[in-house]
């Protein structure tokens, strides 16, 4: 009753902006593309407001979780696994799908979006699922678990954007479902990372296949408000910051390849470890062997995190900054290894969590230690972390272009754009050779198989039916909704 009473708010909002302002000012056409729009231009907006609040709250758990890491490192046996299991207990209860990244969820739900499967994208992108997913990853972050909110914030976004599209008043025109996913999606990456450009290129390289044209508009506009809202409240900052690069010429050129494609090729099998954790995971039927094997992981990270500090949990982010503004030429050689088995401890523990900014850490870690190899000095090893950030990421989601305009927009280093983009496609050419298809593909079946499997809760089987073809090809003459009296 609760929801219907908004909806119908929601409605008389949007109707009188229509009959006083919208129509009285513009001609049928434009009128059309406003009343089309004008709903993504709310759903941009909250997903700049979630992102903030998701990223302050984000920040102040790994803070908590170094605090209490860094006092009385012993605790980390009872709140690491507690965490882990609280992570997981809210995810396989409330939310299965709020699982994991976030990022196959949305490509799921993009796959699902027709008139005769998109009831099924509930089960998927539901407001229920977004809000299990923020409070599941900061349960595990805060107890140590090695995580990003990046691709979280994104499954978050697209629900948003789900949300508003099925709240669109009959008789305006709308853009498909589809489209508001994919525009949320694209939103989502931008207000996380601050990076428009690279919004827009995960859209195209990862989230769909549809030919640009058919949403460029929305997609621009969704990411230009999102990007704006969290600006508002974040400052234009750069993630990362501006580290010095330098790039001497000949033999260093040839090493930062080399470094992207041992960082794609380590990438490729961190995807490969993930999958093959996953189906082996399967096994475990019962609760009893399930909450075992979810503590189990807990516990391990523990005596990672013991022995290692906060450097073995966390985002990984203070680990890059480190790296590229203090770096004193001395980070341990067992810290990548150490967080390699950490993400993939995090991730397969079932609760929330992205890969997205641990795989970013973990390239940047192996890109000093390759360096350090190589006697590279301190001063020259910035380029060689960049790429090798952008080759372990590429290694691991296959988006080699969003991947090397990410880290471009996260460091404002163009200078380095060349070296940035080789090496993204040289890690793409070796990851391909041991896996043809992204992590990312892989747990989309999954989540699509899964969906289908579903019984539609009585909410969803109560909403009518609608036709994406209308949605997409409604007469340009929109007859204007009257304003309701309140309830």
């Amino acid at each position: 009753m609760a929801d219907s009473k908004l909806t119908t708010r929601y409605e008389q909002a949007l109707a009188w902006l229509d009959h006083y302002l919208i129509r009285p000012l513009y001609t049928a056409r434009v009128r059309r593309l406003i009343l089309q729009s004008f709903p993504f231009w709310i759903a941009s907006l909250l997903t700049g407001l979630m992102a903030v609040g998701y990223e302050r709250v984000f920040v102040w758990a790994e803070q908590v979780s170094f605090t209490w890491l860094g006092k009385v490192p012993l605790m980390a046996f009872g709140l690491t696994p507690v965490a882990f299991l609280s992570s997981w207990a809210l995810v396989y209860y409330l939310a299965p799908a709020a699982r994991g990244s976030g990022i196959p969820q949305v490509m799921a739900g993009i796959d699902l979006s027709n008139p005769s499967q998109y009831r099924h994208t509930e089960y998927l992108l539901s407001l229920r699922v977004a809000a299990v997913k923020i409070l599941s990853s900061v349960v595990l972050l805060l107890g140590g678990g090695i995580i990003g909110r990046e691709g979280p914030t994104i499954q978050v976004s697209a629900a948003i954007f789900r949300a508003i599209n099925r709240l669109q008043p009959k008789g305006w025109p709308q853009l498909s479902r589809q489209i508001a996913l994919v525009t949320g999606g694209a939103a989502g990456l931008a207000a996380a990372f601050n990076t428009p450009l690279g919004g827009i290129v995960f859209v195209v390289e990862e989230l769909t296949q549809i030919h640009l044209s058919r949403f460029r508009m929305a997609v621009f506009a969704a990411v230009i408000i999102a990007g704006l809202t969290a600006q508002q409240f974040l400052g234009p900052y750069l993630y990362l910051g501006y580290p010095k690069v330098t790039s001497p010429g000949g033999w260093y050129q040839v090493l930062a390849m080399g470094c992207a494609m041992a960082c794609g090729l380590a990438g490729a099998f961190f995807a490969k470890a993930l999958l093959a954790i996953g189906q082996y995971r399967k096994r475990f039927t019962t609760l009893r062997a399930q909450v075992g094997w979810v503590m189990g992981c807990g516990l391990v990270l523990a005596v990672l995190a013991y022995f290692v500090g906060i450097d073995g949990v966390g985002t990984g982010k203070p680990i890059i900054n480190r790296l590229l503004f203090q770096n004193s030429g001395t980070t341990p050689f067992y810290l990548f290894p150490v967080r390699f088995l950490g993400m993939v401890l995090s991730y397969s523990g079932g609760g929330a969590g992205g890969v997205f900014a641990t795989s970013l850490s973990a390239g940047a870690l192996l890109g000093d230690g390759l360096a350090r190899l190589a006697g590279v000095p301190v001063m020259d090893r910035n380029l060689l972390i960049l790429v090798s950030m952008v080759g372990f990421l590429t290694g691991v989601v296959r988006s080699p272009f969003t991947a090397a305009i990410l880290v471009l927009e996260m460091t404002d280093r163009h200078s380095a754009i060349f070296q940035l983009l080789l090496g993204a496609l040289l890690a793409q050419g070796i990851a391909a050779l041991v896996d043809p298809h992204s992590l990312y593909e892989h747990l989309k079946h999954g989540f699509i198989r899964e969906s289908l499997a579903q019984e539609l809760s009585p909410h969803a089987a109560a909403l009518p039916p609608e036709d994406d073809d209308e949605r997409d090809h409604e007469q340009e003459n929109v007859k204007p909704m009257k304003p309701q009296p309140a309830d």
